[in-house]
């Protein structure tokens, strides 16, 4: 593992301290001393999990199991159930379009590759895309952003804002116009400009699911008259710290656009990192990049076994005398 890679598995750590704190604590509630296995130990695991957000289905699933392989293997102890239970949440953020785990990072399969950044407001997607330009650029790919998010006053200056910082060009124009034609125009300056990737802002809303489905169709529409096949991802921006809202935006999200990965921002900020495990679970729609910290290099690529390590750590392992 090179210097940077180190670099990043810290960071993650860093950023899901909370995260880790609070299921450590609660596992180490769970299988205190020579605990047996009873009807209360089961209900606290799945109190748990239901409370680390990990997710009704993807809860009730891990539940069946575990009562599953204690039955067939005449478990008895609390501990047996231990490991089991680490391995079904490792593998339940096994992430589909991953290669051993993580997530194809700044993969490009066309020029331009032109992506789509949906999600309501104040999630943090002018953020996301400000530090998705920064990653595209550092991997020597020329960025072009287009700010067709055209109804929210500051958003061009947030946007124009983060172009800057990430070194990359935007095309924008006045409060008010039509998002198709920043859409088409951004595109249009990407393959004169001989650009890697487009990066393209959408409208933050979601209260009205009839017109944004209408806006999102039209740009897609527009855009084509110049690329066949555009866009080539359509990435749903969702804040982690707002737990099962995040779950629900993304199930109204999935209703209006086919989503083809996720971005969770704000792992640093809550101690229910368990709604990754419900995202790819329940909606089957991989996570991509996860944010975890404000700065412009916080936003990494998704790697599942990183992010169990660093999400659940070493609670599973402990020897009965530590736990207790």
């Amino acid at each position: 593992m090179g210097f940077f890679d180190k670099f990043k598995l810290t960071k993650l750590r860093e950023g899901l301290q909370k995260s880790h704190d609070e299921f450590v604590r609660k596992i180490n509630r769970i299988f205190y001393q020579s605990r047996k296995i009873d009807d209360e130990l089961m209900s606290e695991i799945e109190e748990t999990l239901l409370l680390s957000d990990v997710g009704v289905s993807t809860t009730e699933r891990i539940m069946a199991h575990l009562v599953e392989e204690m039955q067939f293997k005449k478990w008895s102890e609390a501990s047996q159930l231990r490991d089991e239970l680490r391995k079904q949440l490792s593998e339940a953020i096994y992430n589909p379009l991953s290669q051993n785990g993580v997530a194809n990072d700044h993969q490009v399969s066309a020029k331009p590759h032109v992506i789509m950044v949906i999600g309501v407001n104040g999630v943090g997607k002018t953020t996301t895309i400000g530090k998705l330009a920064f990653n595209y650029r550092n991997d020597g790919k020329r960025v072009i952003i287009g700010a067709a998010d055209t109804f929210r006053a500051a958003a061009n200056q947030q946007l124009e804002v983060w172009a800057e910082r990430a070194g990359v060009d935007i095309v924008q124009q006045h409060p008010g116009a039509d998002p198709s034609a920043v859409a088409y125009d951004t595109l249009q300056s990407a393959i004169g400009k001989d650009a890697d990737v487009v990066l393209i802002d959408t409208a933050g809303r979601l209260h009205n699911k009839q017109n944004l489905m209408a806006e999102l169709e039209k740009m897609t529409r527009v855009m084509r008259k110049l690329s066949p096949d555009v866009p080539h991802e359509i990435l749903l921006v969702l804040d982690a710290t707002t737990g099962q809202n995040a779950l629900q935006q993304a199930r109204e999200f999935t209703k209006v656009t086919p989503i083809t990965g996720i971005v969770l921002t704000k792992l640093d900020g809550t101690a229910k990192g368990g709604i990754v495990i419900a995202l790819t679970n329940e909606l089957r729609v991989p996570v991509r990049y996860i944010g975890v910290g404000e700065k412009i290099g916080d936003l990494q690529p998704f790697d599942s076994e990183e992010f169990a390590k660093a999400m659940f750590g070493d609670a599973m392992f402990q020897t009965e005398e530590e736990a207790v």
